[in-house]
């Protein structure tokens, strides 16, 4: 069998991937969303992939690269017409929808009830003015972030007395999304701002790990620290509540705990990174993902 992994970037993982796909008798190739034709010429509709005469049955998607409006919705549709085609998409395109707009995902938790920080979406600068003042009346620190960003960049505290970003500076990108900040515990009596990674594949935690940052931010992208964690049911249940509301495949749920003890879900990562979570890990992970793939299109994997 020979599938497509969609990547701009096959990197680290890419190259986990394709090996654990090799030990399952698989041929991975690395090819961009880029190079895909939608062709309509002939009596039946079909998306052409570079080195496919026939579709495959699955493909794996590793990334989706940004663009204009029009090219990211060219991307996308490509991975929704080879779904309609009956080609298994891992993660489901629709699932990748809904998470890489911070908004959706901040919607659809809020909605199922669960926890997750007071969190406000607008592109008005009058709006959120308002936000800003009433959230200073009520002691709240907003913490501003990129809507489509990942691994921390653009991520920023928006102090009270601070200037607001243009609308079209870098990361706000003409639209405002805000979260509270959720302080953390102290560990060993220090301020050690912190939050967890949890990994869940096919319905099941199969890893998790802490994150300490050197600031705020603890994305191990941005530097944070990943250290392994003993098995947490809160943490395990929360993770799992939130993969099965965005009805994902396989992703990364980060979490946060309040100092006062309560467990926020404060991103769920459809196309998730796992370099720094192997490294504590004890299962392979890219084997796990490879598996469960597999497994959509009833391959029985040992």
């Amino acid at each position: 069998m020979k599938i497509p992994i969609f990547t701009d970037d096959a990197g680290w993982h890419g190259a986990r991937l394709k090996e654990a796909f090799a030990i399952r008798g698989v041929d991975a190739v690395f090819l961009s969303l880029q190079e895909c034709v939608i062709n309509l010429s002939g009596t039946s509709p079909t998306i052409q992939i570079p080195g496919f005469n026939l579709l495959p049955p699955l493909v794996f998607v590793r990334g989706v690269a940004g663009g204009t409006m029009q090219q990211v919705i060219t991307r996308l549709n490509v991975l929704h017409m080879l779904s309609m085609l009956n080609v298994k998409i891992y993660n489901d395109v629709k699932a990748i929808e809904r998470t890489v707009d911070k908004a959706m995902t901040s919607f659809l938790l809020k909605k199922n009830g669960i926890s997750t920080p007071p969190t406000w979406v607008s592109e008005s600068r009058s709006q959120v003015e308002n936000i800003r003042q009433i959230a200073a009346q009520n002691n709240q620190t907003l913490v501003l972030k990129p809507l489509f960003g990942s691994q921390g960049l653009g991520v920023r505290k928006l102090l009270a007395k601070e200037p607001l970003p243009v609308p079209m500076q870098q990361f706000v990108d003409g639209v405002y999304y805000l979260q509270e900040l959720i302080e953390t515990p102290k560990i060993d009596g220090n301020v050690a701002p912190h939050d967890y990674r949890v990994f869940v594949i096919g319905g099941s935690v199969v890893a998790a790990m802490k994150r300490v940052g050197n600031t705020w931010v603890n994305n191990v992208a941005a530097g944070g620290r990943c250290e392994k964690v003993a098995e947490n049911e809160q943490l395990s249940t929360l993770a799992l509540q939130a993969a099965s509301v965005l009805e994902i495949d396989y992703c990364g749920v980060d979490i946060i705990q309040s100092a006062s003890g309560q467990y926020y879900v404060l991103e769920v990562n459809s196309i998730p990174a796992w370099k720094g979570l192997q490294s504590v890990a004890e299962i392979i992970i890219a084997q796990l993902l490879v598996d469960d793939c597999l497994s959509k299109i009833g391959v029985i994997t040992n």
